[in-house]
């Protein structure tokens, strides 16, 4: 625009320069008006008094639009999507519900091309893709409310075993800038299908951690966030590298909290948690270096391949059968769905640390390997640390 403005000056007479500017100025306008509409705009989601949730994308020339769920939509089975509805206006419609409180990913699919919602700005980051994010509010555990807040941040580190900048997310309670105190550490790690991002965005660990903070039911902590995939992952075609990601962890992640963050290093004051592979993730860590952990969660997991008898359990056991190990594990906690499809691992592995003597909690809940249920596991699992 700059340019464009000094060309005019030097080839114009200043007058009719004037009235070239002010026409320029009125096309970049109404391009602009053209590219992001005012009144016209569509509007999507839209929550409707019902319940339902409404999903609009413009896309005149489109011969089909579709919406897909990454899962945790109960209408939209997984790898499943849905057909959209074209109104004469060229806008494509859905509704859905009512939708029960909680957050949600969805993308549409416009002639077999993953689109996300050009209207919506809220996203989560999954394992090889963003979605569109939105969040239905009721549950009170996860909302967001008028109380203080802490903060997550985006941080990176270098990562030596990796040899390359990695990115991990780190929440901090409120007033952590100021209360000049060591804090202890939750180490929250994600599934196979997930990045760094979610346990945040989709997972509202923030809100959940700053809801239980103020209703003191948690004591106020540090919650890390790192990402566990170490290269590419495709789910089916891809292994995952559970050792690699646990010697990253052992030799970069945790040193660089406990070197950046005022974490307490105490084992009383150390808690790791994970879902679905992140709960895989958990074991191989804490079982590597037990005397460093006091509270372990497993949310829809275990030992992944303990059903095939993999050696997993003869590795460790100088660690499984060492008495004096199991008084500083304070909590022991596994937590999955009725109809997740892992519950045969789950509870293979609750047994066999049975067998060696610890006392590990157990929930059932309803339902199968989703959001729905990983955040309330976080929101029941919380309290139980660092008292």
């Amino acid at each position: 625009m700059t340019n464009v403005m000094r060309r005019i000056r030097r080839t114009v007479p200043p007058a009719s320069a004037s009235c070239l500017c002010t026409l320029i100025l009125l096309l970049f306008s109404a391009a602009a008006h053209a590219q992001f509409p005012g009144p016209d705009r569509v509007l999507s989601p839209e929550f409707g008094a019902d319940g339902k949730v409404s999903f609009r994308l413009r896309a005149p020339l489109a011969q089909s639009v579709k919406l897909a769920s990454s899962g945790d939509m109960p209408q939209i089975p997984f790898g499943q999507m849905l057909d959209m509805t074209r109104k004469p206006d060229g806008i494509w419609e859905i509704s859905l519900g009512p939708m029960a409180p909680g957050s949600y990913r969805y993308t549409f699919n416009v002639d077999g091309v993953p689109v996300m919602d050009p209207v919506n700005p809220q996203i989560s980051r999954s394992n090889d893709n963003p979605w569109s994010l939105f969040h239905v509010p009721g549950a009170g555990f996860m909302d967001d409310k008028s109380i203080s807040h802490g903060a997550v941040a985006e941080v990176y580190y270098h990562s030596k075993v990796l040899d390359r900048s990695r990115r991990l997310h780190v929440y901090t309670p409120p007033d952590f800038e100021s209360a000049g105190q060591h804090y202890p550490v939750l180490y929250l790690l994600h599934g196979a299908m997930d990045s760094d991002d979610s346990w945040s965005s989709v997972g509202r660990a923030g809100f959940i951690l700053d809801n239980l903070i103020a209703r003191q039911e948690a004591v106020p902590m540090i919650v890390v966030m790192p990402a566990g995939h170490t290269g590419p992952y495709v789910s089916g075609v891809s292994d995952l590298p559970i050792e690699l990601f646990a010697r990253e962890f052992r030799e970069d992640i945790k040193p660089f909290i406990e070197q950046r963050y005022p974490v307490a290093t105490t084992r009383d004051k150390t808690a790791i948690a994970g879902l679905s592979m992140g709960g895989g993730h958990s074991l191989e860590i804490a079982f590597n270096d037990l005397a460093e952990y006091g509270y372990i969660g497993v949310f829809s997991s275990g030992v992944f391949s303990i059903t095939q008898n993999d050696g997993w359990e003869a590795a460790r056991r100088s660690v499984l059968d060492d008495e004096t190990l199991k008084p500083g594990l304070k909590t022991f906690w596994f937590a999955i769905g009725e109809d997740d499809f892992l519950l045969a691992t789950s509870r293979a592995s609750r047994e066999m640390f049975e067998k060696h003597g610890f006392h590990p909690g157990f929930k059932l809940s309803e339902g199968g390997h989703t959001w729905t249920n990983w955040r309330e596991y976080l929101h029941e699992f919380t309290p139980m640390l660092f008292k």
